[in-house]
């Protein structure tokens, strides 16, 4: 239900725009001012401000201009009982979307409050088709494809969280592109011009982690040869990524809490402590919380890596992205192994989406890719799909899509029979007397079951 806040001063209009709004399904909120409309913004999303100019504090066309400062996409109606053309002029100017005189007319009021919401939706598609074609000019780092809702959540945080230096905790499956989120982090941040460091804690043994975060001293252990430089040192003045941090060892978690803490590394074997400026962004694909509660993560740590938490969804949550990803997957891939572009129609993009891509994003393209090499023609066809994605993909087809299509048995019964009549008539090139032996059933009775469901050859 769309967010209406409502500011004014005096009481009797605002319960009277409430009263208006709410009876068009419109969920209303209220401030006397603007220091509390300001305050309000801040702590909630709204759909529409309608903003009254003149009041206590804080005035409407100050609110208006602070709402402009913030380059947010928030429509703003003001209303005025004293209004001027140079006041409407004034607050066109700033932002605003339009400008209604009190009393307001019913209509006008409904029309222009529908009107803005529709504008205000518009402006955050056009922002994100610009922000999806300045991505797409940033030479090799892919896009992060998607117009799902949490994508746009992710997208939208790294606009705001990169610049700073707030340390970020990206969560999700395997596959679900939580280093690519880590790489824009880093692209978009002031740092952007120095290195982005990365580190597998999970592909490192746990005696070599720390030499491998904070370098060594040569002697330092057996093996230590020569001087060693750290992670921590490379990715000075730039970005740390600790990929699956959650498989770090404990001891390793203490140094790196301690770096954290104080902005300075000892190299194992040295004494020397050595300042580094460096902005951590970790990665897990555990539950991190639980893992403390299983004393295999500290939790001092956690509050310290995850300033901001980012959770990338697994892709069976995003089925709706599934087509973009696949149409700039087949680009992507066909360039890189020098095959002609195939399209996939608009029957295998659904079969796509039916599955369960437990591998997420990862699984798609090589399932993808595999399709781009092995299918002959132009065209990815729903067959070719059902053929190369591995068993273990699959969500349980027809079937499971029944069960989750109907809640009446007898429906629920009549299409999988109709399906698998279809099914089995293709098998057998429309003989009707092979499968119905076949399904073991006597041919009249098949002829039947024909006639019920409306089944037929397409020639």
């Amino acid at each position: 239900m769309p967010t209406i806040l409502v500011v004014d001063d005096e009481a009797s209009i605002r319960r009277t725009l409430r009263e208006i709004l709410e009876y068009e399904d419109f969920e209303v909120e209220e401030a006397v001012d603007g220091e509390e409309a300001l305050a309000s913004i801040q702590e909630d999303s709204y759909d529409l401000v309608l903003l009254d100019v003149k009041m206590p504090k804080v005035d409407g066309m100050e609110v208006l201009e602070e709402i402009a400062g913030q380059a947010t996409d928030l429509p703003v109606v003001m209303i005025s009982g004293h209004g001027t053309i140079e006041t409407a002029v004034e607050a066109t100017k700033l932002g605003a979307y339009d400008f209604i005189e009190k009393p307001p007319d019913l209509n006008r009021l409904l029309v222009t409050v529908r009107n803005a919401m529709d504008h205000g939706e518009l402006e955050v598609k056009n922002r994100r088709m610009r922000q999806t074609l300045s991505e797409q000019s940033t030479g090799d780092l892919p896009p992060i494809i998607g117009e799902s809702d949490a994508i746009a959540e992710i997208k939208d945080t790294i606009e705001r969280v990169a610049p700073t230096e707030a340390r970020v905790l990206i969560s999700g499956e395997n596959g679900t592109g939580k280093e690519l989120v880590a790489k824009w982090l880093h692209h978009k941040s002031a740092r952007a011009e120095e290195p982005m460091v990365e580190v597998n804690c999970a592909a490192i043994p746990s005696e070599l982690i720390e030499s491998e975060l904070f370098g060594h001293e040569e002697g330092a252990f057996t093996g230590a040869t020569q001087q060693r430089i750290g992670k921590f040192e490379q990715a000075h003045e730039g970005t740390l990524f600790l990929d699956e941090i959650g498989d770090m060892s404990l001891s390793a978690q203490a140094k790196v809490l301690r770096v954290l803490q104080e902005d300075k590394i000892e190299r194992v074997g040295g004494e020397r402590s050595i300042n580094v400026d460096v902005r951590v962004v970790a990665a897990t694909n555990k539950d991190l919380l639980a893992e403390i509660e299983e004393g295999n993560f500290r939790e001092d740590l956690y509050h310290r890596v995850g300033v901001i938490l980012i959770e990338v969804p697994p892709l069976r949550r995003r089925r709706e992205d599934i087509p973009l990803l696949t149409k700039h997957g087949a680009e992507r891939l066909a360039r890189r192994n020098g095959l002609p572009p195939k399209s996939f129609s608009d029957e295998a993009l659904e079969r796509l989406q039916r599955y369960e891509w437990r591998g997420n994003v990862r699984e798609l393209y090589n399932v993808i890719e595999r399709l781009l090499i092995l299918v002959e023609g132009e065209t990815i066809e729903a067959p070719d799909v059902d053929q190369f994605v591995q068993p273990g993909t699959r969500s349980g087809g027809p079937a499971q899509e029944l069960i989750s299509a109907y809640d009446d048995f007898t429906q629920a019964r009549d299409q999988f029979e109709k399906r698998f009549i279809e099914r089995k008539l293709d098998e057998h090139d429309w003989n009707v007397s092979q499968t119905a032996e076949t399904i073991g059933i006597q041919r009249s009775h098949l002829y039947n079951k024909l006639n019920k469901y409306g089944i037929e050859r397409e020639d």
